[in-house]
């Protein structure tokens, strides 16, 4: 530090000061911040120690005796697995559903069905005016597409009905019972009760961005396990018997739906067809929160009551 003398203004006295001189921890914040060679080794000495002692574990006697559980429990899931399909193949041959002899999408009246379209999955009516399933790889692709789609529908309008019919016959009292009013609501801002419960927030205090992280997070592992297959939780010990779209399991199937192999096939069809509803519904939930500003369940019963003036032609004109 030196001194730097200024003139007074009311004198030619001159006034003192002190000159500073940053020093080079001003100039760099980071220069006094540096770790220590001490402290970047316990780093990696306590990063290294949960690998150290999994590595330990596996070439211990307990991790041998460990491994060899784990390769003879999924060798029997593996056996059960191919059971598993050859049940599920015998059980889809003589079912009325799938095969040349299903229900088609005009029913009894003739029209030149496609060919490539042969009854193997669930669901198919020989629906394919566009001609998008002649490649087999595509068709199930589409496939898995329309399944996962078809799933996320079904609880999306669980999700959207149930709030409104509970806020509707007063058993509860929603901020929002409206499905489109919480986004609305959460992109404002708001803060959310669960079940209309003053105080229970769980993820109803935080913003739209943590929100669809936790979902995000929360598909992951379910969607990560069914995509993967049999060996997804494999170091758990958890096997699933089923395949990409019907893993099965106790973690997928905890009813034991799938025990009969008839049923079974008809449920897989059934699914796909409440779900192809479920997203024409969601398709209608769209345009009546875009022309009335109202739930589903309050159209359905402002129709019901005067079907003739509330319908959707009565407000098109009234637009």
């Amino acid at each position: 530090m030196t001194l730097l003398q200024l003139p007074h203004p009311s004198s030619s006295t001159f006034i003192t000061l002190p000159k500073f001189s940053p020093s080079r921890s001003i100039l760099n914040p980071f220069s006094r911040h540096k770790a220590s060679w001490q402290e970047l080794a316990g780093v990696l000495v306590f990063s290294a120690i949960p690998f150290t002692a999994v590595k330990a574990i596996a070439n211990s006697t307990f991790g041998e005796t460990l491994r060899k559980r784990l390769e003879e429990k999924k060798k029997v899931a593996v056996e059960n697995s191919a059971k598993f399909q050859a049940l599920a193949q015998m059980a889809r041959n003589d079912s009325i559903w799938y095969g040349e002899d299903r229900p088609r999408w005009l029913g009894p009246i003739s029209y030149d069905y496609p060919t490539y379209l042969t009854g193997e999955l669930p669901g198919d009516y020989a629906f394919d005016i566009w001609g998008l399933s002649k490649d087999p790889v595509a068709l199930q692709k589409y496939f898995n597409y329309e399944i996962l789609h078809a799933r996320w529908a079904m609880l999306a309008a669980l999700g959207a009905l149930i709030p409104e019919l509970l806020n509707l016959t007063g058993l509860f009292q929603f901020v929002e019972p409206v499905w489109w009013r919480v986004g609305y609501s959460k992109l404002k801002g708001d803060t959310l009760d669960y079940l209309g419960i003053p105080g229970l927030h769980l993820a109803g205090s935080q913003g739209v961005i943590v929100i669809a992280i936790c979902q995000a997070l929360l598909m992951v592992g379910p969607e990560y396990a069914r995509y993967c297959g049999i060996e997804a939780l494999e170091p758990l010990g958890i096997y699933l018997p089923g395949d990409i779209n019907y893993p099965g399991g106790v973690l997928f199937d905890p009813l034991n739906l799938s025990e009969d192999p008839m049923a079974f096939e008809e449920l897989k069809v059934k699914e796909i067809k409440n779900g192809r509803l479920a997203m024409v519904a969601w398709l209608g939930f769209y345009v009546q929160a875009a022309l009335t500003g109202k739930g589903p369940v309050q159209n359905l019963l402002e129709h019901i009551s005067d079907p003739f003036h509330n319908n959707l032609l009565s407000l098109l004109n009234s637009l």
